[in-house]
């Protein structure tokens, strides 16, 4: 799983491993309290951590054969 946008942000192995396993195993949208423990996990600020599940939501829904932006169910 890679994109040039995420490439960017220039994250450690073990911040991957983090945003990946809260992807996987939490929530795809991360907010509130769940938002503040990846951030004090990762060491990463909650906007860099929206940002990344951002990027990494468009990838998964590419993957599964959806646009990789939210529309509506019409679309």
């Amino acid at each position: 799983m890679t994109s040039k946008a995420m490439e960017c942000m220039n994250l450690s192995e073990e911040q991957i491993k983090v945003l990946e396993d809260s992807f996987k195993k939490v929530t795809r949208y991360p907010e509130g309290m769940t938002l503040m423990l990846i951030a004090a996990e990762s060491g990463l600020s909650e906007e860099e951590i929206l940002k990344w599940f951002e990027l990494r939501n468009g990838l998964w829904r590419q993957a599964e054969g959806l646009p990789a932006e939210l529309g509506s169910v019409l679309d």
